[in-house]
């Protein structure tokens, strides 16, 4: 998953990992060009999943 795919629909997916997970907040859903790295960290950790896990989370939405 390239940045344009996050990017383009972003604000639609958060929205969905919210729903799914509800511990999530817009801090930790925070997206900021050049920073997707450190969000999918705290993504990791929040939730518990490898990177390739929240990838594929994110990708199945």
């Amino acid at each position: 998953m390239n940045i344009i795919e996050i990017k383009g629909n972003w604000d639609e997916q958060k929205e969905k990992l919210k729903q799914k997970f509800a511990a999530l907040t817009d801090n930790d859903l925070l997206f900021l060009e050049g920073k997707k790295e450190e969000m999918i960290a705290r993504l990791q950790v929040k939730l518990g999943k490898t990177k390739e896990e929240v990838y594929k989370i994110i990708q199945a939405l």
